[in-house]
């Protein structure tokens, strides 16, 4: 569930990476920049519909979003948003599991057709890909080991060690106070940096961690700061792919409208964060 700040936290503000970078920021680069490569890439629903298949890139390790159940099964709230949007395109989703820093980057690649995994925007992926419009918006939370009094906020960041993924947006907040980054493939492995004192903090969506606390009910971390906004996360495809982004749009407001990323949402997350 979403956590009020307590008095001894500190909201802060993610600056480049804030709510300012919403679907408007998106509209206007991709007016920007959506069309130059369209020379460059056939268009890919013709190729997914041929195929009968949507390649989906995602972690399955990070848990509520993506990750393996009890059965080794791959499901989370990305997961099933993604099998749901394939459905809604007439085709069956596959997934490729990859680690965070390569998966972006496996877009480009063409290993998948798109990545789901709690991608937020920021105007350097902007820049890069056409993204549809948000369909969660999440907040972070800044995690020390549990004996740690001398972090307290956002503010007393600079030069402290902080286990991130190089290039999450999460990971730039770290950069931007000035953190020293020890950097890791995901976020249960910063948690255990941190119990194990190898590193002092991280920051990361706060209900990855709520999810990670009800497995791990015992580690010695804890949260000492909530991020004041929110970072609004998408799907990222290749540039020049219209039909494509067009289809995959249609197909999250049709998701949002039969009340089916609602349900995922509570499901998986416990509160309805999806986006209206």
């Amino acid at each position: 569930m979403t956590h009020s700040i307590s008095a001894s936290a500190h909201s802060f503000s993610l600056r480049a990476v804030s709510r300012r970078w919403t679907l408007g920021a998106a509209l206007a680069l991709t007016a920007a920049f959506g069309f130059a490569a369209n020379a460059a890439h056939a268009e890919d629903l013709d190729d997914i519909k041929a195929r009968g298949v949507l390649t989906i890139g995602t972690e399955g390790v990070y848990a509520p979003y993506t990750y393996h159940d009890e059965k080794g099964r791959l499901t989370g709230y990305d997961v099933e948003v993604g099998r749901a949007i394939a459905k809604k395109l007439g085709v069956e989703a596959k997934f490729v599991e990859t680690p965070w820093d390569a998966l972006i980057a496996g877009i480009d690649a063409k290993r998948y057709d798109i990545g789901i995994n709690q991608i937020g925007l920021s105007p350097e992926r902007l820049a890069k890909y056409d993204f549809t419009k948000p369909y969660v918006s999440i907040k972070g939370v800044l995690l020390v080991r549990s004996d740690n009094e001398k972090i307290k906020g956002f503010e007393d960041l600079k030069g402290v060690r902080m286990a991130q993924t190089i290039t999450s947006n999460w990971g730039k907040i770290a950069v931007n106070a000035g953190a020293e980054i020890v950097g890791v493939q995901d976020f249960a492995q910063s948690v255990q940096l941190i119990a194990q004192r190898r590193a002092d903090a991280v920051v990361n969506s706060e209900l990855a961690w709520v999810d990670y606390r009800k497995a791990q009910p015992n580690v010695p971390v804890k949260v000492v700061a909530t991020t004041k906004e929110g970072i609004d996360v998408a799907i990222p495809v290749r540039k020049g792919n219209p039909k494509l982004l067009a289809a995959l749009n249609q197909a999250l407001d049709e998701l949002r409208a039969e009340g089916v990323l609602k349900a995922l949402s509570i499901k998986f997350l416990g509160i309805d964060v999806s986006t209206k």
